[in-house]
Formats: structure tokens, sequence, C-alpha cells
């Protein structure tokens, strides 16, 4: 209550119907009366302690505005530790990247020589398997010949001792043959 009395007494000290003509310091001149208004006006600011709670709020606003610059800088210090962070993971990552790729490439260069050498085995076995069976049925083949050759020349020396020996001759060969056997038996 008191501060608005101040403030009314203070406008009505500058109302211009008591500001008209006369000596500087008289009541009747404008210009005291605006100056003793004014004094009033920062008197009573003073009285209030205005310039000290503007002070203050001035001091809390600078002090909040401080400590937001301070917590920006620490969350911009923060943010490039973690970009510094992400991107040496990143780079990590396309290293890793790379040399999974390389050894899948040796892995399948490998692959394929052991493929090659697989292969080359396969084919000289199946080889080696074709030559044995051609040898055995070229074996076979010359057995059935020889096979066949003596059953001819045996037919062939039938017929001519058939031809060329008598029945003499052919009881002297069973008298010697019987010998002989006696012979080794016994």
């Amino acid at each position: 209550m008191r501060n608005i009395f101040a403030v009314i007494l203070t406008a009505g000290f500058a109302s211009p119907a008591l500001a008209a003509g006369g000596p500087f310091f008289s009541l009747h001149n404008t210009n005291f009366v605006v100056l003793l208004a004014f004094l009033l006006f920062l008197g009573v600011l003073i009285y209030l302690k205005v310039p000290t709670l503007l002070g203050g709020m001035l001091d809390k606003r600078s002090e909040s505005i401080k400590s937001e610059l301070d917590e920006a800088r620490a969350l911009r210090e923060e943010a490039q530790t973690v970009l510094a962070s992400y991107e040496r993971k990143q780079q990590e990552v396309k290293e890793q990247a790379d040399r999974i790729v390389a050894a899948a490439g040796e892995d399948a260069k490998a692959a394929a020589e052991k493929a090659k050498e697989d292969l080359k085995v396969s084919i000289a076995r199946r080889l080696a398997a074709a030559e044995d069976q051609i040898a055995s049925a070229e074996a076979s083949a010359v057995k059935e010949v020889r096979d066949q050759a003596i059953i001819i020349a045996v037919a062939a020396a039938k017929d001519v001792i058939a031809k060329q020996m008598t029945a003499a001759d052919g009881n002297k060969l069973i008298d010697d043959a019987i010998a002989e056997v006696n012979a080794k038996l016994h």
C-alpha cells in the first residue's frame, strides 16, 4: 500500500497544473517539478531496493545462462566424443568386413585349388581303374585265345596222332603212362 501512495504522490508532483512558469526553484517551474519528481522516483526505487533486486535478477539470469552454456559445452564435448567413438567403430567394422571379404576370397581360392586336386586324383583313379579293366579284359581275351588255341591244337594233335598211331603204339603209350604213374606214386 505504501508503494502505491508513493507512486500517486510522485505522479501528483509531476502534473502540468503545478508546473506553471516562474523561478527555477519554484513549484511553478516545470523543469524543477520534473527534476523533483525524477529524484523522488529515484529515491523510491532506491528505498524499495529495486536496483538490488534488478542486480540479483540479472545475476541469477547470468548464472543460469552461464550454467546453460557450460551444459551446452559439456553436451557438445560428449557429442564429439560419441561421434569419434562411432567413427572409430565404423572404421573397425569396415576393416573387419574387408578382412572377412579377403579371407572369403582366400578360402574360395583354396577350395578351388583343392577341388582341382581332388578332380585330378579322381581322374587318375578312374584312369587307373579303366586301365585295370582294359588289362583284365586283355588278359581274359588272351586266355580265351590260348584256351581255344590249346583246344584246337589238342584236337589237331589228336587227329594227327589218331591217323599215324597204330594199336600197338597206343598200347605201348598206355603201358608207359601206367609205369610212370606207378613210379611217381611209390
